[in-house]
């Protein structure tokens, strides 16, 4: 007897969320491929996970803590202070860049066969998470050059590493969105990422910025995010207004909610355009 097969108007649509779950084996091959071809041929491998943000945090140091001598938090040594906003960052560009172009990079898999194309962008930011933790190892060893052991808030890192992850996620499926259409974004997402270095506080404390002006400040979604993790990583040095930082939670959960509905109001097209 031959089975049935039901055509039923909007079902794709309905079980779009749980397929994510159903195809968790191709996101798990997609991170993994995405990792191993990111090192592949270097002569330093995942060292440069470690190399990358030491060389910057060397670069930020003598720039703004030796040259413009700007202030560090509290007793915190310079280095370390820069190092806990580079961590942080790194993680956002990374995720944000990779994850921007992510679907370009996997034309022929978007092409021929149906999966919930949302496993694409989300797989590369996990591989800049994994970046993330190797270079975690490196505030550990600052940490133990500077004798500056963390206290009870490390416990609250991870909170703030998962806003690092939804602040990456949510600009990168609409950029990713724009860009199946629009190749010229591929151009524009690295100055970009550029800018927003700059007007982050990685290199410098965001106590530095007026205080009439800092809420507006907040608006950045990074803000938030680097002042989490410094005052988590600094034993409270760090002043971490609830306000500021529930203006750029809200940022962040936007920029999510916003991601998400203009990727899914494109994903029927992307096999056409790509």
């Amino acid at each position: 007897m031959l089975d049935t097969i039901v055509i039923e108007a909007g079902r794709a649509e309905r079980h779009y969320w749980l397929d994510l779950w159903r195809y968790r084996e191709l996101f798990r091959v997609l991170a993994w491929r995405d990792l191993s071809v990111r090192y592949k041929q270097t002569i330093f491998g995942l060292l440069w996970a470690f190399i990358r943000p030491f060389l910057a945090m060397v670069v930020f140091t003598v720039i703004f803590g030796r040259i413009a001598k700007l202030p560090t938090e509290g007793s915190a040594p310079y280095a370390l202070m820069v190092f806990a906003g580079i961590l942080p960052w790194t993680f956002f560009s990374t995720g944000l860049s990779e994850a921007s172009n992510s679907l370009i990079s996997n034309t022929n898999l978007i092409a021929k066969i149906y999966f919930p194309r949302l496993i694409v962008p989300i797989a590369s930011v996990v591989v800049a998470f994994a970046d993330f933790l190797i270079s975690f190892g490196i505030l550990l060893g600052l940490m133990v050059w500077y004798w500056f052991l963390p206290d009870w808030r490390m416990i609250f890192l991870p909170m703030f590493t998962l806003l690092a992850f939804f602040a990456s996620v949510g600009p990168a499926l609409w950029i990713t969105a724009l860009n199946v259409k629009y190749r010229d974004f591929r151009h524009i997402i690295p100055f970009l990422v550029q800018f927003g270095l700059y007007v982050s506080p990685v290199g410098f404390s965001s106590s530095v910025i007026p205080a009439q002006w800092r809420l507006l400040y907040s608006l950045n979604p990074m803000v938030g995010v680097i002042d989490g993790f410094r005052w988590c990583i600094l034993r409270g040095q760090v002043e971490l207004d609830p306000q500021r930082l529930l203006v750029s939670v809200a940022v962040v959960a936007f920029f999510l909610w916003f991601g998400v509905r203009q990727f899914r109001k494109a994903e029927k097209s992307f096999a056409d355009l790509i």
